[in-house]
């Protein structure tokens, strides 16, 4: 009784044993496309990703073979495994090279070399696996486990397995006592300690310890699941310290980015897998190996899980991100679910006149919105408004008239103010924001209860136009201190690790340059932001205002940004196709002057769509710029 007992619990044991080293599969194989998809571009995260490779090969074909039954099946698999275990301490030098390099200890060329001589060795070891002289046969009927017999350059390459480990880890130590920080030593500590998982739990210990498992299986399941666990919960330790390399992201971003991506990838699929199993298990008890309960409790728990994830990232966002900036962030937290887009604004008008037209009994109404010092037609419901070109003297009479209606050729307009008045300034009466214009048919008079049902629409009217300027102030702000931001948070990033070469390097055009090149864009016909602009600085516009405009420094200047405008524009007739959105962008808003709402409806985007795209092709004017002076300043270094 007592042995079908304990051969129970090492069957149950050896199924989460299972389990586990599926999910460490899955989850490696996640964290190597995160640290793919999000900072390839980072020396720490490439050699992260050839660390979860490896990790990836060896737990893949340990879940494979655990549940295979044919024999040449199994020890193709155990071999593979050898592939990923070969690879990994190669991995692990080059990751803690990578770490000195970004902690600012540069290599002079000998660790470079060492780590492509580790890399050389490897390959050499990946060599003799495939001439069968690095590990022996299988050993099939072996207990607990089945396992390759270790040979002569079994025991070789272990002495090089720890050696190269043992250097890797007293980089990692150099590394860390270089950190400044404290937040740069907290994520080191997090590093190494995430690294140690995957060089003790991968090796395999049945090489040299098969008899003493042999003789305590239930000790070894036992271990192995633990390690297992272990191995699989120290991985995301290190992806989360890895996730802060090569971003400039805050810090709530890239721990909520990871976060949601390991609830949806890795904790997902493991979970569907785990209650697969068990309900395979459970159904062969029974005599029943594969039932309707095994795909409809898969598709269950990954439905359940997305649902779940759906409803509560907001909930472990605040919870566990925001931190002491919780009331700085809530007010943010899904704001572009709550903005009023140009579509909205438009069903909402559109719901606005429809009410208008049929409590007046009018043919026609429209709404337009003052910009500037210009009225631009929003929505015209019903007849087309005949008269859009004498809009002017409407404003002219609104202004001279106040707040009250009034009758323009058979019209009625009311003038649209600011209902919040308590925004803007306290001494004015506040501010014009658009009219509303309601033909009148026929003999039909103004009744005081009608006059007031329109005024009370006319208010709602008034509320999305003061949100569209108030959103239009806010988005021409963000706009203003993005480039500072971007620099301010790429310098926050790198001083995590090396604070002396952060808070010392040169700001890059992504900061200052742009933001000069927007200014001088936006008075491209003339004003302070062209005539004063720190561009004027460069070789490239000096040299062109001696040589074609008689030292006219803002002449060339604005001949220089049409150039780089030009430098956008892509070959062929000119169209409005997305190829062409960034050129369409700076010719129609910067060279002829139109206003945000009028590029828009000529691109049939929205305004906070356009200024995205705006900043993108201010960018690419500015490499433009950089280009010329780069290009200038060789040449004179040539003559």
């Amino acid at each position: 009784m007592f042995t079908g007992w304990l051969i129970t619990l090492i069957t149950g044991i050896k199924t989460i044993n299972q389990i586990l080293t599926a999910g460490i599969a899955i989850t490696a194989f996640s964290l190597l496309i995160y640290a793919l998809t999000f900072n390839l571009l980072d020396r720490v995260a490439r050699s992260f990703a050839t660390i979860m490779l490896s990790v990836v090969i060896i737990f893949t074909c340990e879940a494979i073979q655990s549940t295979e039954q044919i024999q040449p099946l199994v020890e193709l698999f155990l071999r593979l495994q050898w592939v990923g275990l070969i690879f990994l301490p190669a991995s692990y030098l080059h990751l803690s090279d990578a770490l000195l390099v970004t902690a600012g200890r540069p290599s002079r060329g000998r660790r470079r070399f060492f780590i492509w001589a580790v890399y050389f060795v490897s390959t050499g070891f990946l060599i003799m696996l495939a001439a069968g002289k690095l590990v022996g046969p299988m050993m099939s009927t072996s207990e607990p486990a089945p396992y390759l017999q270790r040979t002569l350059w079994s025991g070789i390459f272990t002495l090089y397995y720890l050696a190269t480990m043992l250097l890797a880890g007293l980089n990692f130590i150099r590394a860390y006592r270089r950190m400044l920080t404290r937040s740069g030593r907290r994520r080191m500590l997090y590093l190494m300690a995430g690294a140690t998982a995957p060089a003790l739990g991968t090796y395999p210990y049945l090489l040299f310890g098969s008899s003493i498992a042999a003789r305590f299986p239930l000790v070894f399941w036992t271990a192995a699941t633990l390690s297992n666990f272990l191995v699989g919960g120290l991985i995301i330790v290190m992806a989360y310290a890895v996730a802060f390399f090569g971003v400039s992201w805050p810090d709530r971003v890239v721990k909520s980015r990871l976060f949601k991506w390991i609830m949806r990838g890795p904790l997902t699929a493991s979970l569907a897998l785990g209650v697969l199993t068990v309900i395979r298990r459970m159904g062969e008890l029974v005599g029943l190996p594969y039932n309707a309960l095994v795909p409809v409790s898969m598709v269950a728990t990954v439905l359940i899980m997305e649902h779940s994830i759906t409803l509560l990232a907001p909930i472990w966002e605040r919870t566990l991100f925001f931190g002491n900036d919780r009331a700085e962030l809530l007010p943010l937290q899904n704001i572009d679910e709550r903005l009023l887009t140009r579509d909205d604004m438009r069903q909402f008008l559109e719901a606005i006149l429809a009410a208008v037209r049929d409590y007046m009994h009018s043919p026609s109404a429209f709404v337009a919105a003052l910009d500037d010092t210009h009225l631009t037609m929003l929505i015209n419901a019903g007849n087309p408004f005949q008269n859009k070109d004498q809009l002017s003297e409407v404003l002219e009479e609104v202004k001279s008239d106040g707040t009250k209606e009034f009758l323009w050729n058979n019209t009625w307009i009311l003038p649209l103010h600011a209902r919040r008045s308590s925004e803007f300034d306290l001494d004015q009466k506040p501010p014009l924001l658009g009219l509303l214009g309601v033909t009148r048919t026929t003999a039909f008079q103004l009744e005081p209860d009608q006059r007031q049902a329109l005024w009370h629409l006319a208010d709602r009217v008034s509320i999305a136009l003061e949100d569209r300027l108030l959103q239009q102030r806010i988005f021409r702000s963000l706009e203003a201190i993005e480039p500072q931001m971007e620099m301010i948070q790429r310098i926050r990033a790198l001083g995590r690790y090396d604070s002396t070469t952060a808070l010392t390097e040169e700001i890059t055009p992504s900061s200052a340059i742009n933001e000069q090149v927007r200014d001088a864009l936006n008075h491209y016909w003339g004003g302070p932001k062209l005539t004063d602009s720190p561009l004027m600085n460069l070789h490239v516009i000096r040299e062109t205002a001696r040589n074609e405009f008689d030292g006219n420094m803002p002449n060339a200047l604005r001949a220089i940004l049409k150039k780089a405008v030009d430098h956008v524009k892509p070959d062929g007739e000119r169209r409005f196709t997305s190829e062409w959105i960034l050129y369409n962008i700076l010719e129609l808003k910067f060279i002829e002057g139109l206003k945000v709402r009028e590029v828009a409806q000529r691109l049939a985007m929205s305004e906070a769509d356009l200024y995205r795209k705006q900043r993108i092709a201010v960018e690419e004017v500015a490499k433009a710029i950089l280009d010329m002076e780069s290009n200038f300043n060789s040449r004179l270094e040539v003559n």
